[in-house]
Order: C-alpha cells, then structure tokens, then sequence
C-alpha cells in the first residue's frame, strides 16, 4: 500500500487539509486558536521550562517506537514535528504522516524540514478524533503532550486503535499529573506559580501556560491512565517513568 497517498501535498504549501469535517467542539477551536497564539514561542518555551530534558523524554519516546510492515509511524498532536523528527533520527525508514489540529504549529514546524526529512514527514492539519487514515493502517503511532488537551480521550483511543495494525502499538508521552508530590511538592510549586509566570513573560498569552498547569493537574495518574487505555481495548497497557514521574511514557498495545 502506498500510505503517502493519502497526505501528498506539493513542497512549499501549506499543510495539507483533511476532508472537511462536521463543526468541532468549542474546546477544540479555543485549543487550537490558543496553540495558534504561541506558535512563535513554543519550542524556546518546551527548552526553557523543562530545562532542556524535553529532547531526552522525545528520544525516549522514539526509541519505543515499533516498525513493521507498513513502515509508517502516525505522529499525532505533532505540533512544530520535534517528535516526528526524533522518530526519523531512530528510524530512517520511517514514513511519518504528522497530524495536528492547529495547522500554524505545522506551519512553523515545516520550516525544520530539509532533504529526506522533507518527503518523509507528511504534515496534515486533522483531528485525533477523526484520523483520516484507512483502518489498520500504521504500524505505530506516538502523541506527545496532546492527550491532555483531547475532550474525550475515549475517541482518540478508539481512533488510535482503528488505525493500527493488529500488534501495532501507541506511544503515549504526557506530564505526570499534577495531584502527584513529586520531590517533596516542589514540581507542583513549579506547575502552580512559576509555570504560568515564565510562559506570560515570553509568550505575552497569561491564558496558556495557565490552561497547561491546569490541564496537568486535572489529569489522571499513570495508573488511572494505564486502566483508561484497557478499557478503550489495547491488550496490553503499561507506564514508565521518567525524571522521577514529571513524565511517563505509557505504551498501549493492540491484539494480534
């Protein structure tokens, strides 16, 4: 199966469109146009709030990234491609259609792709919700810090595993949740006050960084997370740690 036809777009353009959609949720649009704002700031932000460890949590994800007969990994919440191309650096062979629902971060990230990298990560602007891909398409698929801000996640999951491949597996990297004293609450200090600071200094956006704090927060445990991603039907669900749970890694699995 040719899997690039389903994302062509000509060099130059801008990211290619999925088939139009009934109207998304409010808190799609307000997401999206948040991320939009940001844009400009985002990657200097991702380096200067997580001390520069964003690079080791996406190399760990890649590393769990699984190829097989299709050879196509689905970057999803792809924003400015940095995971999309961690996966090209540990899998060279890798075709990486990169999806996101704010097509200025794709903007913004096709600017870093250059030579092979360029005809091997497609950007197309669609929602996690609604994949515009065939069932059983990709052998894997990753999400970097986007499941949080999907409303309900149960239709991402159920969407992830329409498009894998029978074994295929999801790479889920997220924020520990905020309910969580990590090193003795100082992490919750960081999320609560100085957080939302640093991201109104650079970004000029005092909603933002505020909406990320909360969203960390509110979100589940790994554990919670782990039990969410059985029940929506991977048959196999498990979590790792990383820098002492401010991230996990949770990697879900469909039957064979």
């Amino acid at each position: 199966m040719d899997s690039s036809r389903h994302f062509r777009q000509e060099d130059g353009q801008a990211p290619a469109a999925a088939p139009q959609q009934a109207p998304r949720p409010a808190h799609d649009v307000a997401v999206a146009g948040m991320f939009g704002r940001i844009v400009r700031f985002y990657d200097l932000l991702n380096r200067v709030l997580s001390l520069g460890l964003d690079q080791y949590w996406r190399k760990v994800l890649a590393r769990n990234v699984r190829l097989g007969d299709t050879g196509v990994v689905l970057d999803l919440a792809a924003g400015t491609l940095d995971v999309s191309l961690a996966i090209r650096r540990q899998h060279p062979t890798a075709l990486v259609p990169a999806l996101d629902f704010c097509p200025p971060m794709l903007v913004q990230g096709r600017r870093k792709l250059k030579g092979e990298n360029a005809r091997r990560i497609l950007p197309v602007a669609a929602d996690a919700k609604r994949l515009p891909l065939p069932d059983a398409s990709v052998d894997c698929l990753t999400i970097a810090f986007g499941i949080r801000n999907i409303i309900p996640r149960e239709a991402a999951f159920a969407e992830m595993l329409r498009v894998l491949r029978p074994g295929g597996r999801a790479c889920i990297l997220e924020f520990g949740s905020g309910r969580e004293r990590i090193w003795g609450g100082l992490y919750n200090l960081y999320l609560n006050f100085l957080l939302p600071r640093v991201g109104r200094l650079f970004s000029k956006d005092p909603a933002a960084y505020g909406y990320l704090a909360d969203t960390i927060r509110a979100f589940p445990s790994a554990v919670e997370l782990e039990k969410e991603l059985r029940k929506a039907g991977f048959s196999k669900a498990w979590y790792q740690k990383l820098t002492s749970g401010i991230v996990c890694l949770h990697v879900g699995e469909k039957a064979r």
